[in-house]
Protein backbone atom coordinates (compact mmCIF):
# COMPACT_ATOMS: atom_id res chain seq x y z
CA UNK A 1 0.00 0.00 0.00
CA UNK A 2 1.60 3.11 -1.01
CA UNK A 3 -0.55 5.86 1.31
CA UNK A 4 -2.95 5.85 3.65
CA UNK A 5 -4.94 7.93 6.47
CA UNK A 6 -4.95 6.88 9.89
CA UNK A 7 -7.38 8.88 11.83
CA UNK A 8 -8.47 9.03 15.35
CA UNK A 9 -11.81 9.13 16.20
CA UNK A 10 -12.77 10.57 19.20
CA UNK A 11 -12.54 14.58 19.34
CA UNK A 12 -11.14 14.34 15.95
CA UNK A 13 -14.30 13.39 13.85
CA UNK A 14 -15.97 13.92 16.53
CA UNK A 15 -16.38 17.32 17.40
CA UNK A 16 -16.35 16.19 21.19
CA UNK A 17 -14.87 13.88 22.98
CA UNK A 18 -17.40 11.32 22.83
CA UNK A 19 -16.25 8.42 24.75
CA UNK A 20 -14.57 10.41 27.51
CA UNK A 21 -18.18 12.03 27.66
CA UNK A 22 -19.56 8.17 28.14
CA UNK A 23 -17.07 7.74 30.68
CA UNK A 24 -17.70 10.33 32.46
CA UNK A 25 -22.14 9.74 32.07
CA UNK A 26 -21.92 6.19 32.78
CA UNK A 27 -19.25 6.13 35.79
CA UNK A 28 -18.46 9.73 36.52
CA UNK A 29 -17.19 9.12 40.25
CA UNK A 30 -14.40 6.63 38.74
CA UNK A 31 -13.46 9.15 35.61
CA UNK A 32 -13.25 11.96 37.53
CA UNK A 33 -10.63 10.10 39.65
CA UNK A 34 -8.88 8.17 36.46
CA UNK A 35 -9.19 10.46 33.49
CA UNK A 36 -6.73 13.63 34.81
CA UNK A 37 -4.21 11.04 35.39
CA UNK A 38 -4.22 9.51 31.86
CA UNK A 39 -3.78 13.35 30.48
CA UNK A 40 -1.23 13.81 32.69
CA UNK A 41 0.61 10.59 31.59
CA UNK A 42 0.45 9.19 35.02
CA UNK A 43 -1.88 6.35 34.63
CA UNK A 44 -1.72 3.83 30.97
CA UNK A 45 -4.60 4.32 29.01
CA UNK A 46 -4.43 0.86 29.32
CA UNK A 47 -5.13 0.06 32.89
CA UNK A 48 -7.16 3.45 33.20
CA UNK A 49 -9.80 2.59 30.73
CA UNK A 50 -10.09 -0.79 31.26
CA UNK A 51 -10.75 -0.21 34.92
CA UNK A 52 -13.60 2.17 34.03
CA UNK A 53 -15.09 0.81 31.54
CA UNK A 54 -14.96 -2.18 32.90
CA UNK A 55 -17.00 -1.10 36.08
CA UNK A 56 -20.01 -0.04 33.71
CA UNK A 57 -22.95 -3.01 34.03
CA UNK A 58 -23.39 -4.60 30.57
CA UNK A 59 -26.94 -3.89 30.48
CA UNK A 60 -26.09 -0.31 30.04
CA UNK A 61 -24.44 -0.69 26.75
CA UNK A 62 -27.26 -0.05 24.83
CA UNK A 63 -28.13 2.77 26.35
CA UNK A 64 -24.01 4.13 25.90
CA UNK A 65 -25.10 3.43 21.98
CA UNK A 66 -27.96 5.61 22.25
CA UNK A 67 -25.93 8.29 24.00
CA UNK A 68 -23.31 8.79 21.58
CA UNK A 69 -25.61 8.31 18.18
CA UNK A 70 -26.53 11.81 17.57
CA UNK A 71 -22.87 13.11 18.32
CA UNK A 72 -21.88 15.76 15.81
CA UNK A 73 -19.29 15.19 13.28
CA UNK A 74 -16.32 17.19 12.74
CA UNK A 75 -16.90 20.00 9.81
CA UNK A 76 -15.64 18.82 6.54
CA UNK A 77 -15.07 14.50 7.20
CA UNK A 78 -17.88 13.74 4.86
CA UNK A 79 -15.92 15.82 2.10
CA UNK A 80 -12.77 14.32 2.74
CA UNK A 81 -13.97 10.14 2.82
CA UNK A 82 -15.16 12.04 -0.59
CA UNK A 83 -11.69 13.01 -1.73
CA UNK A 84 -9.65 9.94 -0.49
CA UNK A 85 -12.08 7.77 -1.99
CA UNK A 86 -11.81 10.11 -5.49
CA UNK A 87 -8.06 9.86 -4.73
CA UNK A 88 -8.04 5.86 -4.09
CA UNK A 89 -6.43 6.40 -0.61
CA UNK A 90 -7.71 4.03 2.27
CA UNK A 91 -9.09 5.81 5.14
CA UNK A 92 -8.67 3.80 8.54
CA UNK A 93 -10.18 4.33 11.57
CA UNK A 94 -8.37 3.98 14.88
CA UNK A 95 -9.92 4.58 17.83
CA UNK A 96 -9.45 3.96 21.50
CA UNK A 97 -13.17 4.03 21.91
CA UNK A 98 -15.93 1.21 21.30
CA UNK A 99 -16.31 0.24 17.84
CA UNK A 100 -20.16 -0.03 18.39
CA UNK A 101 -19.97 3.62 19.31
CA UNK A 102 -17.83 4.61 16.09
CA UNK A 103 -20.23 2.48 14.04
CA UNK A 104 -23.36 4.35 15.41
CA UNK A 105 -22.08 8.06 15.03
CA UNK A 106 -20.49 7.36 11.30
CA UNK A 107 -23.91 5.76 10.28
CA UNK A 108 -23.98 5.37 6.29
CA UNK A 109 -19.99 6.41 6.06
CA UNK A 110 -18.90 2.91 7.57
CA UNK A 111 -18.99 1.58 4.48
CA UNK A 112 -17.20 3.85 2.64
CA UNK A 113 -13.96 3.76 5.35
CA UNK A 114 -11.27 0.92 4.60
CA UNK A 115 -11.40 -0.54 7.88
CA UNK A 116 -12.44 0.74 11.88
CA UNK A 117 -10.08 -0.25 14.52
CA UNK A 118 -11.44 -0.22 18.25
CA UNK A 119 -12.59 -1.89 21.25
CA UNK A 120 -14.71 -4.41 21.33
CA UNK A 121 -17.53 -5.13 24.15
CA UNK A 122 -18.83 -8.40 25.85
CA UNK A 123 -21.46 -7.62 27.55
CA UNK A 124 -22.57 -11.28 28.69
CA UNK A 125 -21.01 -10.69 32.08
CA UNK A 126 -22.50 -8.27 35.07
CA UNK A 127 -19.96 -5.41 33.65
CA UNK A 128 -18.85 -4.71 30.66
CA UNK A 129 -15.64 -6.62 29.07
CA UNK A 130 -12.93 -5.13 27.35
CA UNK A 131 -11.87 -7.05 23.91
CA UNK A 132 -9.01 -5.41 22.01
CA UNK A 133 -7.33 -7.78 18.94
CA UNK A 134 -4.33 -4.50 19.54
CA UNK A 135 -3.89 -4.17 23.21
CA UNK A 136 0.02 -2.72 23.61
CA UNK A 137 1.73 -2.46 26.88
CA UNK A 138 0.38 0.93 27.28
CA UNK A 139 -2.91 1.17 25.17
CA UNK A 140 -6.18 -0.74 24.95
CA UNK A 141 -5.69 -0.24 21.74
CA UNK A 142 -2.19 0.26 19.84
CA UNK A 143 -2.20 2.47 17.16
CA UNK A 144 0.98 1.61 16.11
CA UNK A 145 0.51 -1.42 15.91
CA UNK A 146 -2.48 -1.45 13.78
CA UNK A 147 -1.03 0.71 11.30
CA UNK A 148 2.33 -1.41 11.17
CA UNK A 149 0.06 -4.38 10.02
CA UNK A 150 -0.63 -2.45 7.06
CA UNK A 151 2.78 -2.00 5.81
CA UNK A 152 2.39 1.16 4.20
CA UNK A 153 5.13 3.06 2.86
CA UNK A 154 3.57 6.62 3.83
CA UNK A 155 1.41 7.38 6.74
CA UNK A 156 -0.38 10.32 7.45
CA UNK A 157 -1.88 10.26 10.96
CA UNK A 158 -4.72 12.57 12.28
CA UNK A 159 -5.51 13.20 16.06
CA UNK A 160 -6.24 15.58 19.18
CA UNK A 161 -5.60 13.52 22.19
CA UNK A 162 -3.31 11.70 24.45
CA UNK A 163 -4.05 8.08 22.78
CA UNK A 164 -3.10 9.50 19.43
CA UNK A 165 0.43 10.26 20.85
CA UNK A 166 2.35 7.29 20.10
CA UNK A 167 0.74 6.49 16.31
CA UNK A 168 1.41 10.86 15.85
CA UNK A 169 5.08 10.41 17.15
CA UNK A 170 5.89 6.81 14.83
CA UNK A 171 4.07 8.98 11.73
CA UNK A 172 6.18 10.78 9.34
CA UNK A 173 3.07 13.14 8.71
CA UNK A 174 0.94 14.03 11.54
CA UNK A 175 -2.18 16.12 11.40
CA UNK A 176 -2.30 17.60 15.00
CA UNK A 177 -5.26 19.63 16.66
CA UNK A 178 -5.37 20.32 20.65
CA UNK A 179 -3.99 18.43 23.04
CA UNK A 180 -2.52 16.26 20.72
CA UNK A 181 -0.43 18.81 19.35
CA UNK A 182 0.23 20.53 23.20
CA UNK A 183 2.00 17.14 24.11
CA UNK A 184 4.46 16.66 20.17
CA UNK A 185 5.00 20.60 20.64
CA UNK A 186 6.52 19.52 24.20
CA UNK A 187 8.30 16.72 22.20
CA UNK A 188 9.35 18.87 19.18
CA UNK A 189 7.82 16.52 17.17
CA UNK A 190 6.97 18.06 13.75
CA UNK A 191 2.73 18.19 12.72
CA UNK A 192 0.70 19.70 10.86
CA UNK A 193 -2.12 21.86 12.41
CA UNK A 194 -5.90 21.72 11.53
CA UNK A 195 -9.37 22.94 12.86
CA UNK A 196 -11.80 21.10 10.59
CA UNK A 197 -11.25 18.19 7.76
CA UNK A 198 -11.39 20.70 5.09
CA UNK A 199 -7.92 21.90 6.22
CA UNK A 200 -6.59 18.21 6.28
CA UNK A 201 -7.97 18.02 2.74
CA UNK A 202 -6.62 21.08 1.15
CA UNK A 203 -3.16 20.12 2.74
CA UNK A 204 -3.22 16.96 1.08
CA UNK A 205 -4.55 17.92 -2.21
CA UNK A 206 -1.06 20.14 -2.19
CA UNK A 207 1.38 17.60 -0.75
CA UNK A 208 -0.20 15.35 -3.39
CA UNK A 209 -0.05 18.15 -6.16
CA UNK A 210 -4.07 16.97 -7.29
Amino acid sequence: MEKAVFCDFDGTITVEETFVAVLKEFAPELAAEIIPSMYALQIPLRVGVRQILESIPSRRYDEIIEFTRTKKIRAGFREFVDFLNQSEVPLIVVSGGIKGMVEAVLGDLVDRIHAIHALDINTAAENLQVISAWEGESELLDKVKAIASYNVETVIAIGDSVTDLNMAIASPIVFARDRLAQYLDQRQKNYLPWNDFFDIRDTLTRMWQL
